[in-house]
């Protein structure tokens, strides 16, 4: 049998066995080199240990953009202070006062002398590199041997966290060997921690799937080191994922019957729901989980909706009933979009929206324990994020067969692809900011179409000219020519459409995020499937590591795979 499909376990429990070495600890500070000085008020200033690295860090960010945000120096600023000897806090009382050119300066050399090493050098650095992860990347887990997806602990730093996060420029503290819990296997060989040090807990619980854990300072939030995503234990939990959402394609319709009859339900809180799961269903949104105020950013999902974050339209360019969505999603990603809605939904969010005030709630009678408490009850294991699941995975299925053209070159069918691929982006609201390096990219590449054009205006003369010949002769050789040109031709102007549809490509793409959908939403059968249907090789669509990721589903789907 597979490894995807070995002996199933008693319910709960994850694994017999897991031996592993514990983390590995990124290295301790190195003090600056003499020459390297920082500047209080115009005077070079030599500071404590400790208040020195955390200055690095700052030093560091000169050139991004957070270090010109307001809340991020108060943040930062605040943070170092408490940092600093009783001497250093009397002299160093103004962020406006520090100079850390001279710091960044040499940390920014020394990145580009890295980048200029020779070969070799940098040969020896990867080996070093690749030492630490055959020691540390790995685990035996019930007798397989499994990678470890970030055996590293997390250097310490500036938080930066996503969007306008109130405690960007805080500092994340370093990591030491008392805040880990290990966990292992009874038996198994306990990793010793670094010398001098002491684990904080050593635990046997294999109930879970983490090897380590330690809560950060920031957020005070649990971290943990995992698997690697092409373990079995991964795949195996990817591939349920899957198999969960496509149940729900078995029961889609009895759940809008559903929802919709609810839209005129008694209670209003029903309403709510049926009103919410709607959105979700039909514009994947995220179900919005209750937050801590002051301790995240604002954003806010379908259920945590804000009276301000939608505007209502009877009419809007040419469409009835839109409502106009502008609200900050999961990593404070601006979700804006205009819907024209079914009358009963406008006629309730008329309703939920009256004699409130902006900052009030929508769906003010529901929650998203409430939301997917009636979800588990209509389908086991149901959740809000099964929908997103299945209409991305969904999507990129029909967009693939209503898109693809069996008769267009392996390029061609690419293009198809990604468009597909971008439609479940758009869909999931995945966006980037437009990489720094798009203009000039695209000046590359619009620089090479044109001397591509040139040549293939070049090659249109030629076999004008060799025809003219051989009309002329009408010889076998100037046969030949007129042939050999044609093809040279014909060779060129497929060039240049493979150039053009690059273009193309990569202009609709400037602004969508295709990672996170692929890696995350698409049921990867759908694409080896295709892949095989159309004799595209899955390197084009997966790079290694997606591969590795997704090696169940490359073993397991035939090219009639149906999601």
């Amino acid at each position: 049998c597979s490894r995807w499909e070995e002996e199933k376990k008693e319910d709960g429990v994850k694994w017999m066995q897991l031996e592993h070495r514990g983390p590995y600890f990124v290295p301790l500070y190195e003090p600056l080199p003499e020459d390297v000085q920082f500047y209080y008020d115009g005077k070079p200033l030599k500071l404590s240990l400790a208040t020195e690295e955390i200055a690095t860090f700052y030093a560091k960010m000169l050139d991004h953009e957070y270090t010109t945000k307001e809340i991020f120096q108060n943040n930062f600023f605040h943070d170092w202070r408490k940092e600093m000897t009783s001497e250093e806090q009397e002299i160093i009382k103004d962020l406006d006062k520090c100079d850390f050119s001279e710091i960044h300066k040499y940390f920014a050399d020394k990145t580009e002398a890295r980048k200029a090493l020779p070969k070799e050098e940098k040969q020896k650095l990867k080996e070093e590199a690749d030492k630490i992860q055959e020691e540390y990347g790995y685990c035996i887990l019930d007798g397989h041997r499994e990678k470890i997806g970030n055996f590293k602990t997390e250097p310490p730093g500036l938080f930066r966290g996503r969007g306008e996060h109130p405690k960007m420029g805080m500092l994340k503290k370093r990591i030491m060997p008392e805040d880990v819990i290990i966990n292992c296997s009874r038996d198994s060989k306990i990793p010793e921690p670094p010398e001098g040090h002491k684990w904080k807990e050593v635990r046997f619980d294999n109930t879970v799937t983490w090897l380590a854990s330690w809560t950060e300072n920031i957020q005070n939030t649990l971290k943990y080191i995992m698997l690697n995503p092409s373990s079995k234990l991964k795949g195996e939990k990817d591939w349920q994922k899957y198999e969960v959402a496509r149940r729900l394609k078995d029961v889609v319709h009895t759940i809008r019957a559903q929802y919709r009859k609810d839209w005129k339900s008694k209670e209003i809180k029903k309403r709510q729901r049926a009103v919410a799961l709607y959105f979700i269903d039909k514009l994947a949104l995220r179900a919005g989980n209750e937050k801590e105020e002051g301790e995240t950013a604002d954003t806010v999902g379908c259920c945590s909706l804000r009276v301000e974050h939608i505007q209502l339209h009877p009419q809007l360019d040419g469409q009835e009933h839109v409502v106009e969505f502008d609200f900050l999603g999961k990593d404070s990603i601006r979700y804006y979009n205009k819907v024209s809605v079914e009358k009963p939904v406008f006629k309730n969010l008329q309703l939920f929206m009256k004699n409130k005030d902006p900052t009030d709630d929508l769906f003010d009678q529901l929650t998203t324990t409430f939301l997917n408490k009636h979800l588990q009850h209509l389908m086991d294991g149901l959740t809000a994020k099964v929908f997103r699941t299945y209409n991305a995975s969904i999507t990129l299925q029909e967009q693939l067969k209503a898109l693809t053209n069996p008769e267009d070159n392996v390029a061609g069918k690419l293009l198809s692809y990604n468009r597909a691929n971008r439609a479940v982006a758009i869909l999931c609201n995945h966006q980037r900011s437009i990489p720094k390096t798009f203009a000039r990219s695209m000046q590359v590449l619009q620089e090479k179409i044109d001397a591509k054009k040139k040549q293939v205006e070049e090659a249109q003369e030629e076999v004008k000219k060799a025809q003219d010949e051989f009309k002329e002769t009408k010889d076998a050789k100037a046969e030949a020519n007129v042939e050999k040109k044609k093809k040279l031709l014909k060779r060129l102007e497929e060039q240049l459409a493979k150039l053009n549809v690059q273009a193309t490509d990569k202009e609709e793409n400037k602004q969508i995020a295709l990672g996170t959908s692929k890696l995350n939403y698409l049921d990867p059968r759908i694409s080896v499937a295709w892949c095989k249907k159309f004799g595209i090789p899955i390197e084009r669509i997966y790079n290694k590591t997606q591969r590795e990721k997704f090696a169940w589903a490359i073993d397991m789907a035939g090219e009639d795979f149906e999601f």
